[in-house]
């Protein structure tokens, strides 16, 4: 029986040992292919995030540009509406000024004529006064 179990022995290792061999080849080619998947991955995303950073970066450009448009063109509407409203505001002044200096020129015409028409009637009560005529 010693020979018989020493062959028995040696069928049931070799059989249990060829799977063991092969399975230690399967996890091994399941590692490798694990790690190329794994920096494949990484290689993706690193292209995707600098995709992604490239295109903010142009988006944030064109918009600061849109921007610095916009506020361009809204300061020169600003200029000219400013503009616009100092010719107008000006003109008023020079209007009301006209207005005011003629209308002092009526008033101090009218109390010119006043004071004259006032100092005649007054040498004329006085003339009158003297000379001993009534009123």
């Amino acid at each position: 029986m010693n020979g018989k179990s020493l062959l028995l022995g040696v069928a049931l290792g070799m059989f249990a040992l060829v799977p063991a061999a092969a399975l230690a080849q399967s996890v091994g080619q399941d590692l490798k292919n694990a790690g190329h998947s794994t920096a494949d991955a990484s290689k993706k995303v690193a292209d995707k995030t600098a995709s992604g950073t490239k295109t903010a970066a142009k988006d944030t450009e064109h918009g600061t540009k849109v921007a610095a448009n916009k506020t361009a063109q809204g300061t020169k509407t600003v200029a000219h509406k400013t503009t616009e409203g100092t010719k107008t505001v000006a003109h008023d002044t020079a209007k009301g000024t006209k207005t005011a200096a003629h209308k002092t020129a009526e008033g101090t015409k009218t109390a010119t004529d006043k004071t004259v028409q006032g100092t005649k009637t007054a040498a004329h009560k006085t003339k009158d006064t003297v000379t001993g005529k009534p009123n």
